[in-house]
């Protein structure tokens, strides 16, 4: 007969009693332990009909509670404790406990790489717009500063981001932006984007930013277009400008210097003269002192010959009175001959020009 049949062997052919029958005399036998434990009564009372006593209840409540309170923390976390609300600490990765309900962990990701993007419309150093796609990339550093210093970390960061590339895009030109200086805008970009959040205390750290898209609205492309030419002008005329400054300058500095070493050589010469004839006044005056009338004579005669050397006539002091000299014009015969040789006259035609005639009566030259 088999072992499994009524009124057969009972017994496990392995040696081994059912598995329910021991699962539940296992049962039966903690329950015992525990009801001796808190008092219970050994086979009667509740545990012999089938119930547990409050002490029980209270002892699993609170086992169980004791073991809610172990948490574990992820290698890429970092927990932060508070007790009663208030920071304890951040704890590093691994199993740890608290007391359940008194104390609260609040796990962070310190490793993760979280992206904020969002477009802007930015105004150029050179007047012109433009559409920009920003993504800046971050990690939570400290988790103190995220959970208590700002309320909105990401939201704080969106605001920093979109006034520091306000502010670096604002400061160059297109050209730069579009083509030559991206790589230097977005390094810009998050040096500024760090400092501003350090000094707010956000706990983030910027990992990298990224241009995804920088284009020309194409409502505005036609004014940008007459904006761009305009500049153009006004560079080409300041040019000019400049290089006409450059030219006219220099002959304006040279023109002034050479007066001034003209005016200063006049005033040389002058104050050298105005000098010499005061020499001269004083040597006269001496002269004059020592011989009054020699010196008067001497006087007379350069006056008269300084006036009578210019003069064309010809002047003979004669001891006869009433005597006259008729002369030739030697200066009109000279003149005359200069003339017939340029015009190719001879010099007998020459010689019949008109003559002049002078009657000079000579007179005895008296002493003043």
């Amino acid at each position: 007969m088999a072992w499994n049949q009524p009124g057969g062997n009972q017994q496990n052919p392995w040696g081994r009693r059912p598995a329910p029958e021991g699962i539940d005399q296992a049962l039966k036998e903690w329950q015992r332990r525990f009801e001796s434990l808190f008092g219970g009564g050994g086979s009667g009372g509740t545990a012999g009909k089938g119930g547990l006593s409050p002490l029980v209840l209270i002892a699993v409540a609170v086992v169980a509670w004791l073991l809610s309170g172990f948490y574990q923390v992820q290698p890429a976390e970092r927990g932060v404790l508070q007790r009663f609300g208030k920071f304890v600490g951040v704890r590093e990765p691994g199993l740890g406990w608290r007391l359940r309900g008194v104390e609260t962990i609040t796990k962070v990701n310190v490793s993760a790489v979280n992206t904020v993007k969002y477009e802007s419309r930015v105004l150029t150093a050179d007047v012109n717009l433009v559409n920009l796609a920003l993504a800046v990339q971050y990690q939570f550093r400290d988790p103190e500063k995220v959970l208590f210093g700002v309320r909105d970390p990401e939201s704080s960061l969106r605001e920093v981001s979109e006034s520091a590339i306000r502010e670096v895009v604002g400061r160059g030109d297109l050209e730069a932006i579009l083509v030559s200086a991206r790589q230097q805008v977005t390094e810009r970009t998050k040096e500024l984007i760090q400092t501003t959040l350090d000094y707010y205390g956000t706990g983030i750290r910027v990992t990298s930013v990224n241009l995804t898209e920088v284009q020309v609205p194409e409502a505005v492309v036609p004014s940008q277009r007459d904006a761009n030419k305009a500049i153009a002008d006004r560079d080409r005329l300041q040019k000019e400008a400049e290089a006409y400054q450059s030219g006219i300058i220099p002959v304006a500095e040279g023109a002034a210097s050479r007066q001034i070493q003209d005016a200063e050589a006049y005033k040389a010469q002058v104050t050298a003269v105005a000098e010499g004839e005061a020499a001269r006044f004083s040597q006269l005056r001496a002269a004059y002192e020592a011989a009054p009338a020699v010196t008067r004579k001497r006087m007379y005669l350069d006056t008269v010959e300084g006036v009578l050397k210019s003069s064309k006539k010809v002047v003979i002091d004669s001891k006869g009175v009433g005597n006259s000299l008729i002369y030739l014009p030697l200066d009109k015969l000279t003149e005359g001959r200069a003339a017939g040789g340029n015009t190719g006259m001879r010099p007998a035609a020459a010689a019949n020009t008109e003559s002049e005639t002078v009657t000079v009566e000579g007179r005895q030259r008296g002493e003043r």
